[in-house]
This record gives C-alpha cells, structure tokens and sequence, in this order.
C-alpha cells in the first residue's frame, strides 16, 4: 500500500494529527505532473493500493486526475478523508475514482467525536457524508482512533458503523507522533487496556457481519495467534514492509507515523527508494529488532510497531513499549 499525504491542508483541527505546523502555503506539495511520475514509478513495483489520505484530500482540485492516471496503470485507488465535505453532488464525482472510501468516526455522538476532531459539527457532517457515498452505493470503511476518550464505546461504534451500511471498521490504536505526542498520558490506553482492546477485536471478527482490523496494533497478530485464529492473511507492523508513504512535499518514509526519512520522490524515483533505502531494508530484516521484540516467539507474525517505538526511544528497532509479553 502507498499512502499519499496529497495535501497538508485540512478543515479540522483533530488531536491526533501526525502534523505538527502546517506550512503557510501549499507551494511545497507534489504537482500533478509529479505525483503522476510517483504512481509510474509505484507500478513498476506491482499493483500497490493507493491510498489518498492528507491532510484532507478532496481539499487538492486535482484528485480526479490523479487517481484517472492510477486507474491507467491499473492500480487501485482508495480515499482517506474526514467525511464532512462530501455532499450527494461531491459523492457522484468520488464514486468512479475510488474502490473504497474510508471516513473517521472518533466517536458515537457529536461531543465525543467532535472534541478529538476540534470542530463543532464535525460527526453529523461525517455521517452526511457516509449516507451521501452510500447513496451511490460506495464501499465505506469506518477509521476509529481508539483513546481513552471512546474506548468504552467501542460496542456502539461497531454499531454505528453497521447501520451506517459500513462494510468494515478499522480500530486505530495511537501512535504518539505529531499533535498525537502532545495527548496527555492519562487520555493513551495503558498497555492493559490495549491487550483487551486487542481482544475485543478478536471477539467481535468472530461474532459479527463487518470487516474489522487492528491498525497501527501489530501485536493483534499475538494475541490471535495465542486464542488459534488464522494469522496468515497479514502480518502486524507492515511499515517499510508491505508499506510506504509519500509526504505533500515529496518525501517518502516507511509508514505516516515513522518520520524517519528515506529519500525523495522529487530526487530519485519512488522505485529506486523502495528497493534500496537502508531503513526499509532494516525494517524487512526481522533479526534486527531488540530487546522483547528481538526474542519474541511472535516477531515474524507480529514484529512490534516500529514507529511507537521510535517515538518512545528515537530507535525505530528496539521493542514495542505497549505490549505486555515478555
């Protein structure tokens, strides 16, 4: 997968953004011309998803181009935005250009939602936003970052997200980095809390009718691997291993919450990147990693994530700080 930060410009003001400052103009992010020479690059590699993310991407007037050029090269396509600027009109036009659209819900009713988004009307317009792609009858995936904020309410977000005719809702678990460093302690699930989040994750693929992943919480691969759940399809930190991500200026990193740098697009292509940054290779080779994370049973399903522990140590190798094992 590719995330593409298209733009750092952005309608909310959330709390867990992996942005610090925003710059005061947009003359820095890729051209057109530019991300198009990215995605000829990218498909060299084979058919990487393209993820749209931002920022909030409907914010470039040029997205429908861009991802008509990645279509061209028979890539897939896929939309992360906030939901609140899709109207019916802006739903018909996002239809053609994306396999799947994924909108953030933080929480079940406006206060909850709204306060992590820092915008009042933020969730009904998220909501609007969901009826209008469902309307034209575009797969929605529903993105919850998952905090102590709403953590109890993760049985009615499931809900929500099942009568909002989402066919799948990803559990994000925090990555300290960006604004998301600055959410106080007490507001961050303790490793305990984690663990059962972990859990209720397992519980509900089990029970229920949506798609439901772990994001950002690799060690979900441990925990389904210790209750006899099938762990093949994937594997937990897939940063610079099965991902990669495209910065508005160009340059690229292992994963959106790893700002460890690995080149630029604008110097070298996206291919030569891939196969041949010395962070990549070292977050492909699992016999790197340190302390619990080096000795654990589980490394090759579930290998920590890498940018929770960059940001705890500033070394993106040593052990994953919210995992209970060992």
């Amino acid at each position: 997968m590719l995330f593409w930060e298209s733009t750092w410009k952005c309608n909310l003001s959330c709390q867990h953004c992996r942005r610090l400052d925003a710059p005061d103009s947009d003359t820095e992010q890729l051209t057109t011309d530019e991300m198009c020479a990215v995605l000829d690059s990218a498909a060299t590699l084979g058919k990487p998803i393209i993820v749209f993310s931002g920022g909030e991407p409907l914010l470039r007037d040029d997205w429908e181009q861009i991802s008509a050029h990645a279509k061209s090269l028979g890539l897939p396509t896929a939309l992360a935005t906030n939901g609140t600027l899709i109207t019916p009109e802006l739903a018909v036009r996002i239809a053609p250009a994306f396999r799947r659209v994924s909108v953030s819900l933080d929480g079940t009713d406006p206060k909850t939602h709204d306060a992590f988004r820092g915008v009042v009307g933020a969730f009904d317009a998220a909501l609007a936003g969901i009826a209008a792609l469902r309307a034209e009858d575009v797969d929605v995936q529903i993105n919850v970052t998952v905090t102590t904020h709403n953590v109890d309410q993760l049985d009615a977000m499931y809900a929500l997200a099942e009568n909002a005719g989402a066919m799948g809702i990803h559990m994000f678990l925090l990555v300290p980095v960006g604004c998301g460093a600055e959410i106080p302690v007490s507001q961050q699930l303790t490793p305990e809390r984690y663990e059962q989040t972990l859990n209720w994750i397992c519980d509900r693929q089990a029970a229920g009718p949506l798609e439901i992943r772990a994001t950002c919480g690799p060690h979900y691969y441990r925990v389904a691997a210790q209750r006899d759940m099938d762990v093949s399809h994937s594997r937990g930190c897939l940063a610079g291993v099965a991902v990669a991500f495209v910065s508005h200026n160009g340059e690229v990193f292992p994963c959106g919450y790893l700002p460890v740098g690995c080149g630029s697009v604008k110097d070298k292509p996206l291919a030569e990147i891939w196969n041949s940054s010395e962070v990549f290779s070292d977050l492909r080779d699992y016999g790197k990693l340190k302390g619990k994370c080096g000795c654990c049973g589980f490394k090759q399903i579930c290998g920590g994530c890498r940018a929770r522990a960059y940001a705890a140590t500033g070394d993106y190798l040593t052990e994953e700080p919210f995992c209970i094992e060992g």
